[in-house]
């Protein structure tokens, strides 16, 4: 699996799982972000292994050791992803390895 497609399937399980939480009155809010993630899916899926998105997310780390093509976020970005919320999905790409080096 490529690391465009190994992103985009986090992603999609991201989505999948804020629409599998039922929690009353949260004003769609797990609706607006399985739409958020399943549109950083889509846009991640269509990048180029190149892409300097893409290479930012490896320098940082979030495709394991060793050339493992499997997308792991660590802990803080994982929270961040899990937290999103909606914008652009570049922005999304951008803030998972600020996050992983700062913990936020």
């Amino acid at each position: 699996m490529s690391r465009s497609a190994s992103l985009a399937a986090y992603f999609r399980a991201a989505a999948w799982r804020r629409l599998d939480r039922v929690e009353p009155n949260d004003d769609d809010r797990n609706a607006r972000s399985a739409l958020a993630l399943l549109d950083a899916a889509a846009y991640a899926a269509d990048l180029p292994e190149d892409d300097p998105l893409i290479i930012r997310l490896d320098e940082a780390g979030c495709f394991g050791l060793l050339g493992c093509d499997e997308f792991d976020p660590g802990e803080a970005g994982e929270r961040l992803v899990r937290d999103w919320s909606g914008g652009e999905p570049h922005e999304l790409l951008l803030a998972i390895p600020q996050a992983m080096t700062t913990g936020a």
